[in-house]
């Protein structure tokens, strides 16, 4: 009997990052499961249902690329219209409520992945009190879902302390076989016209305020020579500084494997990250990485494949870069990558999903391990 599992979100754009990595990815290791169908439904410019089993919904332009659904009668007739047997919602917002209220129409399970951390951005960016008003409305949302995943244990922790219990950590994965030493970009250093001993750092993402950029490139200007810093995510490629040069947005995963590969060092400024796959995607790629301790990026990196960076300033950023290199870099290069193949295959956790989906549905799931009915899911 085939079970069809539907994703849904808000959080979908050309240039988004680790949601929208994560639902592509599950998309096409479902679809390869035999008895498991998988329909993905993002906003788009118009009404579209692609044979690839993604459907786009017609959704204006909002912020950052990102569009936001206004259509939302017809966004749950939609949803329903697609009969799936378990239906998940990645994003907190108005996708997030369509997917819960379609799920009781249908009377099937609905699960959300809390992959961002509304309550910390709330209250960072507002205060306390509005942080409380995010945490009560979070609780209203997920009591409609039978169950919530959380990326790391800082998130699951978030979520309980505002009063919600159904939680499960489900770490976000790696392809191992794209994100690898083998795809090191060897002429990186020629077309930068840096030298080959230049301790070439790295970092990648969304050039958003909660990366804490310009805590790197202060960072940078403390290390000096021979170290280069190198930024992917600009609207064009251009040297910034003597020390940094920022890369444009690169849309091809292989693209980026090859900057990183190339790189002896990936370093994380972001003190708010739910996960963070690119520190994740660094490691596969033989890579340490160099991340602010406290927060979801601490659970992936420890001294044995990186350095943690005592303080949120910058100069402990670099201190972390200098001791990290007195400890040979390629050594915890080369555990980093151990650590991923051993814990963070998209295999695992797909596996591990796929049991969590059978409990809810009381049956056992292609391409589920047999031990799925020891998965408990509290109600």
């Amino acid at each position: 009997m085939t079970a069809h599992l539907l994703d849904a979100t808000l959080f979908f754009s050309p240039t988004s990052g680790g949601v929208r990595r994560y639902l592509l990815t599950k998309h096409e290791w479902l679809r390869r499961r035999p008895g498991l169908r998988h329909t993905l439904v993002v906003p788009g410019a118009q009404d579209a249902q692609r044979g690839d089993g993604v459907v786009e919904f017609r959704s204006p332009m909002a912020v950052a690329g990102y569009r936001c659904p206004l259509r939302l009668a017809a966004l749950r007739e939609l949803l329903c219209s697609l009969r799936p047997d378990l239906l998940e919602a990645a994003d907190p917002y108005q996708v997030g409520w369509q997917v819960a209220r379609s799920a009781a129409v249908l009377d099937v399970p609905a699960v959300a992945f809390c992959h961002s951390d509304l309550i910390s951005l709330t209250q960072n960016r507002v205060g306390r009190c509005a942080a409380a008003t995010a945490a009560g409305y979070l609780r209203r949302l997920y009591q409609n879902f039978a169950l919530v995943l959380a990326p790391s244990r800082v998130v699951a922790d978030r979520l309980r302390d505002a009063g919600i219990e159904h939680v499960r950590v489900l770490p976000l994965g790696v392809d191992a076989g794209l994100f690898s030493p083998t795809r090191r970009d060897e002429g990186l250093r020629r077309r930068l016209g840096l030298k080959d001993a230049t301790r070439l750092l790295v970092f990648a993402g969304r050039l958003a305020p909660e990366k804490n950029l310009p805590h790197l490139f202060e960072m940078i200007d403390r290390l000096g020579d021979p170290y280069h810093l190198v930024v992917i995510g600009g609207e064009r490629t251009r040297r910034i500084s003597p020390r940094t040069t920022l890369l444009r947005y690169e849309p091809e995963p292989t693209a980026v494997a090859g900057t990183l590969a190339a790189a002896d060092v990936l370093v994380h400024a972001g003190t708010q990250e739910t996960f963070g796959l690119i520190a994740l995607e660094a490691m596969a790629c033989g890579v340490p990485v160099v991340c602010y301790e406290g927060g979801a990026l601490a659970e992936i990196v420890s001294p044995s494949v990186g350095a943690l960076a005592a303080s949120g300033r910058p100069s402990s950023l670099a201190d972390a870069v200098v001791d990290l290199f007195s400890r040979d870099p390629r050594r915890c290069g080369a555990a980093a990558r151990e650590r991923v193949l051993e814990h963070y295959s998209w295999d695992a956790v797909f596996t591990r999903q796929l049991r969590l989906y059978g409990s809810l549905l009381g049956r056992r799931l292609a391409g589920a391990s047999p031990a799925w009915s020891t998965v408990r899911v509290r109600p």
